[in-house]
């Protein structure tokens, strides 16, 4: 007879919404079948722990309880796949991820489509910050040689290991004492003078690793305002017509094109677009009443079904040539001529990571706009590997090839946001970025940082990669220079990565040492990636 096949038992953590599980389902199916073939050539078969629904025609993982139920099912020893083709609330499976003893592995496939890479590498994050052990994998259509030879290593040992050589620990580092010292000077004054982070509600979309527990972040002085979403747009709706109508004609005559209609259900409508010029001013004058240095929109559950989505309001924060808006009394105008730091989907990290970059690069005279990106997809380009780093929030035209000129306002999609609202959608110019990540891991922070640049792609290379990923929301072409895609992906531990521009590479290459630096001198652990050039 013979041999049976082994049991590899598999998950597949979901979205919260209905609508979003069951747009993305078909690709989620495809996965899990090129996957189960992987697995029959080596021997294994794949017992799915949940069944497909039915009744909500998906067979996702769609809330905590579920997920916390499907787990009591599953033998805690048995070797498990979490597969993910779409983008997925990693709490929904951390509450049994936590409690697994048999060897794990988090899979995704290489596809922008519906951003399952983004939801592993939101997985992974959080697994590190739990302390679970874990090994992860990705593949274009699982038959490639790296897949294969991976899937064997954990299949046979539970484990996978990865190449991580282009990371270097800080101390490993030579350091220039310039830049050194600088970082020194910062980290000393942000402990001393303190700053605040306004947090519009905690823990967007399951994001368990964008949370910075509390003794951590007190470390580096800087201290959590907890504010509430049902605060924001009670503050939105005082807002007068009067200012949203001025914010609205500056975005007009600065050039920005919105793409209007008048369906509310499927269009993006001129009434959007005025609440989120309300929101706009709603949060700037929130974060004036409690003295903040930066907020974070959770923008999600809630606050969708009130109000359009934040992305607009997120990208004016973010750049320093932005609409005017006064404190309540009139007198002054709020944060003039400077960003209000605004960290999308309450993502502490790129909070930090944002204050941070600001108090470097005004140091150094360098550009002090930045933003998260989702590490979204990518393929070869020229000879380079260039990722598609794409977000749906929080970038400022400042980044944008014809900055507010080249800035556009498309309708969220609904799946995602009923009420709409425009996006701030623009083509990242190229030039010389700093990247980075600081994450959660042993109960302490940690940071990776590395260089590399922004291309120039033809346009219908850009547009063709928008139409694979999310056409309504901004794009960066991005080259990490000395470190691979599988490196990346590999060591990554966030679905977000923070960029900022400099000058040029002399610039870029002062602001990371001394950013690196200022991480270092607050206790946070640094490990310098890849190299400063291409």
């Amino acid at each position: 007879m013979p041999a049976q096949p082994k049991i590899v038992q598999l998950v597949a953590s979901g979205d919260l919404r209905l609508s979003a599980n069951q747009t993305c389902w078909p690709a989620q199916a495809a996965m899990e079948k090129a996957l189960a073939a992987a697995l029959k050539a080596e021997g294994w078969k794949i017992k799915r722990a949940h069944a497909v629904d039915p009744v909500k025609k998906h067979g996702f993982i769609d809330s905590q309880r579920m997920g916390i139920e499907v787990f009591r099912g599953i033998d805690p020893d048995a070797p498990l796949i979490v597969a993910e083709a779409v983008w997925q609330y990693s709490h929904h499976v951390l509450a049994g991820l936590t409690t697994h003893r048999g060897p794990i592995l988090t899979v995704a496939n290489w596809s922008g489509q519906w951003p399952g890479l983004v939801g592993m590498l939101n997985l992974n994050g959080s697994l590190t910050k739990a302390g679970v052990k874990y090994s992860t994998l990705w593949s274009e259509d699982f038959s490639d040689e790296f897949f294969k030879t991976k899937l064997k290593q954990w299949l046979k040992t539970g484990r996978i290991t990865h190449d991580l050589s282009h990371a270097r620990k800080w101390e490993k580092v030579k350091v220039p004492s310039k830049a050194a010292s600088l970082g020194k000077k910062l980290a000393g004054m942000l402990r001393a003078e303190k700053a605040i982070m306004g947090i519009f509600d905690e823990g967007c979309m399951g994001m368990f690793n964008a949370i910075i527990p509390d003794h951590a972040l007190h470390a580096c002085g800087v201290f959590k305002e907890r504010l509430s979403q049902s605060a924001l747009y009670h503050e939105t709706l005082q807002v007068s017509d009067a200012d949203a109508q001025a914010i609205y004609t500056w975005l007009e005559k600065k050039g920005m094109t919105l793409h209007l209609g008048k369906d509310h259900a499927t269009q993006l409508t001129r009434e959007q677009v005025r609440l989120q010029c309300k929101m706009y001013a709603a949060a700037l004058r929130i974060a004036d009443d409690f003295g903040c240095d930066s907020v974070g929109i959770q923008y999600q559950q809630g606050l969708k079904d009130l109000l359009p989505a934040s992305d607009l309001v997120e990208g004016m924060l973010n750049n320093a040539d932005r609409p005017p808006v006064k404190s309540r009394d009139g007198r002054r105008t709020l944060w003039a001529g400077q960003p209000l730091l605004h960290f999308n989907e309450v993502d502490e990290c790129a909070g930090l990571d944002g204050m941070l970059t600001q108090r470097v690069h005004r140091a150094l005279q360098q550009p002090v706009e930045n933003t998260l990106h989702d590490v979204r997809w990518g393929e070869t380009f020229g000879g380079d590997y260039v990722w598609v780093f794409l977000i749906s929030g929080a970038a400022p035209p400042a980044h944008f090839v014809g900055g507010w000129k080249g800035a556009e306002g498309f309708r969220q999609p609904a799946m995602y946001f009923p009420n709409g609202g425009s996006t701030l959608r623009g083509n990242s110019k190229p030039g010389e970025i700093i990247w980075s990540r600081i994450y959660v891991q042993n109960e302490s922070l940690h940071m990776d940082i590395g260089r590399g640049c922004v291309v120039s792609l033809p346009p219908e290379e850009t547009e063709r990669r928008w139409q694979l990923t999310t056409p309504q929301w901004p794009i960066m072409s991005a080259v990490t220079y000395g470190v691979s895609r599988d490196q990346f992906m590999a060591k990554h531990q966030a679905n977000h990565v923070q960029v900022a521009y400099a000058h040029d590479a002399k610039a870029a290459n002062e602001c990371l040492f001394a950013k690196a630096a200022m991480a270092r001198a607050l206790g946070i652990q640094v490990n310098v990636c890849g190299t400063l050039s291409r």
